[in-house]
């Protein structure tokens, strides 16, 4: 018969707690609230989202809807607050601020420009624009009746203005010189006697960079000597792009200047330097 060792059982007995020992601990998981030393990875059209007690949307990256990428981050009432693409009408995942005024008619309060990639599109910035002595003129030669100058933060200026012309009617030009450039007329038109002729000019910003320094003129004049002519501005500004084909044309450009999607380098930005402005007559600052 052969020999059982004296310890067997209590060697059976070490085995089976051993057993349990491991059973246990494979049951246990250790806890899912840090990442350390790694990072996570969710593709294939996967999003990460982050809600409130109640379902309100927090955060949200990864695929949208439309099959673009994008982030949103919501207020507590899972309003946005700001986004990073999901329009579905724009292809570059615009960033947009949205206001907290749910009934607002046009909530995005600030965001960059849907069809033209290195301009602001919200808000909308003033032109600077000032009166000479000549905004009421009489001389039948151009003269200047308003001019300004400054850089520019979105696509499309817009002037408003109008002209009250006496007998013999008058004649009003808009110009405009871009950085590097000549001065360019943007539009020259008659003005019937006896009436005020008002005229919207829209220009997108062709060839210039965001920031560039512009200088505007508008010049009028009379076509019968010893009358008179008056031009008024109701307002002048830079806007968004509303359709592609408002988009400016790109400027010309030297290798390592910085194309619409370079990463500038730090301390990199330059802008245009202003350049001294041609004297005007009387240039004043409101209008007497």
């Amino acid at each position: 018969m052969a020999a059982v060792p004296q310890d067997l059982l209590d060697r059976v007995r070490a085995l089976e707690r051993q057993v349990r020992e491991l059973t246990g601990r494979a049951q246990i998981r250790p806890a899912l609230n840090q990442i350390l030393n790694g990072k996570v990875s969710i593709g294939e059209g996967g999003t990460l989202e982050v809600r409130g007690p109640n379902g309100e949307l927090a955060l949200r990256t990864g695929q949208w809807s439309d099959g673009t990428y994008g982030t949103y981050l919501g207020r507590d009432d899972g309003s946005p607050a700001w986004t990073v693409g999901g329009s579905g009408t724009d292809t570059d995942n615009m960033v947009r601020m949205w206001a907290r005024d749910p009934e607002s008619a046009s909530r995005v309060i600030v965001m960059d420009d849907a069809f033209s990639d290195r301009f602001l599109g919200r808000p909308w910035l003033p032109l600077p624009m000032y009166p000479t002595e000549r905004q009421s003129y009489d001389g039948t030669a151009y003269d200047t009746a308003w001019a300004g100058s400054g850089s520019v933060h979105n696509a499309v200026a817009v002037i408003n203005l109008t002209t009250y012309a006496n007998a013999g009617g008058g004649q009003v030009r808009v110009m405009w010189t871009r950085p590097g450039g000549s001065e360019e007329t943007l539009a020259e038109y008659d003005c019937p006697a006896g009436t005020w002729t008002a005229r919207t000019i829209e220009q997108p910003l062709d060839g210039v960079e965001f920031l560039g320094w512009v200088q505007w003129r508008i010049q009028h004049r009379n076509k019968s000597a010893g009358q008179n002519v008056e031009t008024r501005i109701w307002n002048a500004y830079t806007r968004n792009t509303y359709t592609v084909d408002e988009a400016p044309d790109l400027p010309s450009r030297t290798p390592g200047s910085g194309g619409t999607r370079a990463m500038p380098a730090a301390q990199s930005a330059v802008v245009d330097t202003p350049p001294v402005p041609p004297a005007e007559p009387g240039l004043r600052i409101v209008d007497e």
